[in-house]
């Protein structure tokens, strides 16, 4: 009989038989029975044995009903009969992993295939546990302890604890397990890794075969990512979205209300005897979802989950969860609504009307006449340029604008311009709103980078600008920063020459030996390292992908190319006998993607202050073949190469390159700096 109830499956209780609970219908009764009968679940019965008292559990699928009889058929009919011959029928039990109805019903038969019942007018409920056990759908588990590990399967669960089991490939590695010590358990749907995290073993139950564990987890607060001093304040919507997905563990879908949300993360409110997200557990196919129809997809993990309301009280559960995986453009969307949120006038990548925006840039001086002289030979291309750059939105460019009553007041953008790293450029204000606009879309940007810092997806290692020094405000948040912090391997500042090239006759002189300019190699790339960390100890190789192997600006090009926009990298190396004297960045991009024209144009690293300023006049001469119209631009580093050769400059350009994992500082920085603007820490 033993073999046979082990094939059967029998279910022991774990509640207790209680002397109260609340009287529930007949009519409610059938309407369960029917529900349990088209979801094909089971119902226990409760068989007790004739001589010793004690009682099994076997589970039975119920006909459809209509009344007071109950057909119900074995949900494993095997071996039954032997069980017949010294159990009785005592009572039928429906458990739903919270409550459970108690049906003391007449037994009108019962043999191998099934048993029929008379239904009571009435029956009793009763709270079995404060917290509904979610039964779990095809999620294999790995429980390990020091060395001994145990394939299993999820049986159940609850936020708060969930039981496993399974069966041993070495029985006698039971006796290895330690109740005393905790488990690490890693669950699994297929190859997708669902949850791993560390549990305490509230119960062990072994048999010959199989064991069973029941496991409290050991925390209910997770840190995802590193701590940061300055947090962006979680914003509560009106109307509050709500997040529906797929419960990865019981594959059911489930759609609750948003408690509030940020860049990074959002919080999920829950009833706490409904509860289904376990702290540590990953929701992929996260929906945010939006009144106006408007949803966000994303990958989610539950980091934390905190119970509020007293003993007695209807208490809610509220859930923190990181966003890990989202789409960029998805994310942009996010971040313009919080932007919104918070200052109605302050917008992310919006649509703008173009003429607007020209005025705004010749009205506040930021076009002005010597800039304007370098590129309005290309106006026709740029305003094309610029209409997909600011009403196509595309992945690698952003732009911040202060708008009120439909007039822009202040305007700065971003765009990616190496693998991990953003330029911010276009930085302008009217005057008569200078301070409010000109700090507002400078406070966006600061809060849009300190919510993407984190994400894979946003490539955002470093942020970089040029400003030129007798540029006040630039000078005091950029430049002041670096000198404040006074770490160049943080937040560096480089100074560059700034010219325009433009070839002297129309045949090039002869090309002098033992010269050589040529691709540059991985060797190069490990001088120029070496050079630049001598006399700068910056950031601008790694930000440039200026070393050996560096793939990523090749893989930024190519973005730039499926939108519809130039943009090319060389790299040139002036050599004579082997030995570097030169490096040539040669960055090619549509006229007028920087104003100031930085991004189309050769950047250029002396490394022997000895090099003759002709060879370096003749190299420019042959990458000038990469550009179109007349003169090209050029930085030249160190600046103090072209004061000593006395060669041409027009105005010099500081490179400022920051860090991101260092951005804290800076944000700490710009909010003295600013008098205190509230950061929502």
């Amino acid at each position: 009989m033993g073999d046979a109830a082990t094939t059967l499956r029998a279910v022991p209780s774990d509640a207790e038989s209680p002397a109260t609970g609340k009287s529930v219908s007949r009519s409610h009764l059938v309407n369960r029975l029917n529900y349990i009968n088209f979801q094909d679940q089971t119902v226990l019965v409760s068989l007790k044995h004739l001589v010793y008292e004690d009682a099994i559990l076997l589970r039975a699928r119920p006909e459809p009903c209509a009344g007071e009889r109950l057909e119900c058929r074995w949900y494993e009919p095997w071996g039954i009969q032997q069980i017949l011959r010294t159990y009785r029928f005592d009572y039928l039990l429906i458990a739903d992993g919270k409550k459970y109805l108690v049906v003391n019903s007449e037994l009108l038969s019962m043999d191998d295939t099934g048993l029929s019942l008379l239904l009571p007018p009435a029956c009793r409920e009763f709270q079995a546990r404060r917290i509904r056990r979610h039964p779990a759908s095809e999620i294999s588990a790995q429980l390990l302890q020091h060395g001994v590990l145990f394939n299993c399967a999820l049986v159940d669960f609850t936020p708060v604890t969930l039981r496993v089991s399974g069966s041993w490939d070495r029985p006698e590695a039971i006796n290895w397990i330690n109740t005393e010590e905790p488990v690490h358990l890693k669950l699994s749907r297929g190859d997708e890794v669902i949850f791993s995290g560390t549990f305490d073993i509230l119960s062990l139950h072994p048999d010959i075969r199989c064991c069973s564990f029941v496991l409290k987890q050991h925390q209910n607060n997770f840190r995802r990512f590193r701590t940061k001093t300055y947090r962006n304040e979680r914003k509560e919507l009106v109307p509050s979205p709500n997040i529906v997905f797929d419960h990865p563990l019981i594959g059911r879908r489930v759609n609750l209300k948003m408690g509030d949300i940020s860049g990074t993360g959002f919080s999920i409110e829950e009833n706490e005897g409904e509860s289904l997200l376990l702290p540590g557990m990953m929701i992929p196919g996260v929906k945010i979802s939006f009144a106006q129809g408007l949803t966000l997809d994303c990958l989610a993990q539950v980091l934390s989950r905190n119970v509020t309301g007293g003993e007695g009280e209807e208490r809610t559960v509220r859930c923190g969860c990181a966003v890990l995986e989202m789409e960029i453009t998805d994310h942009v969307k996010l971040l313009s609504i919080l932007h919104q949120a918070a200052d109605r006038n302050a917008y992310v990548s919006t649509e703008v009307d173009l003429d607007d925006l020209w005025n705004f840039f010749f009205q506040t001086g930021f076009i002005y006449p010597g800039k304007y002289v370098h590129f309005q030979a290309n106006k026709e291309r740029i305003k094309e340029i610029y209409a997909r750059l600011y009403n196509e939105s595309p992945h690698i460019a952003r732009h911040f604008i202060y708008l009120n009553r439909g007039a822009i007041l202040g305007h700065l953008a971003m765009v990616r311009f190496y693998r991990d790293s953003w330029l911010i450029h276009h930085h302008a204000a009217r005057k008569s709103a200078t301070v409010k606009a000109g700090l507002a879309v400078l406070e966006q940007v600061g809060e849009y980078l300190n919510e993407l810092e984190s994400f894979p997806f946003a490539h955002l290692r470093y942020v970089f600008c040029y400003y030129r020094p007798d540029n006040k405000f630039p000078a005091r948040v950029f430049g002041g920063f670096a000198r404040q912090y006074d770490d160049q391997g943080s937040c560096s500042l480089d100074l560059f020459a700034y010219s325009h090239y433009i070839p002297q006759g129309e045949e090039p002189p002869p090309w002098p030996e033992p010269w050589v300019l040529a691709l540059s190699s991985d060797f190069d790339l490990t001088e120029l390292n070496r050079f630049y960390r001598h006399v700068s100890g910056g950031l601008m190789i790694d930000a440039f992908d200026l070393y050996p192997g560096a793939a990523g600006s090749r893989e930024v090009n190519g973005e730039y190319r499926s939108l519809g926009f130039r943009k090319e990298i060389y790299l040139y190396s002036l050599r004579k006998g082997g030995s570097l004297k030169a490096f040539f960045l040669v960055n090619c991009t549509d006229a007028g993607f920087n104003m100031a024209e930085l991004t189309n144009c050769v950047t250029v690293i002396v490394i022997d202050e000895e090099t003759p300023a002709e060879l370096i006049e003749l190299s420019l001469r042959r990458v000038s073949r990469h550009y179109e119209g007349e003169g090209m631009p050029v930085l030249t580093f160190p600046n103090a190469y072209v004061e000593s050769k006395s060669l041409p400059r027009e105005k010099s350009y500081l490179l400022w390159t920051l860090d991101m994992h260092y951005s804290d500082h800076f944000l700490q920085y710009c909010d003295a700096l600013f008098n205190g603007h509230a950061k929502g820490r």
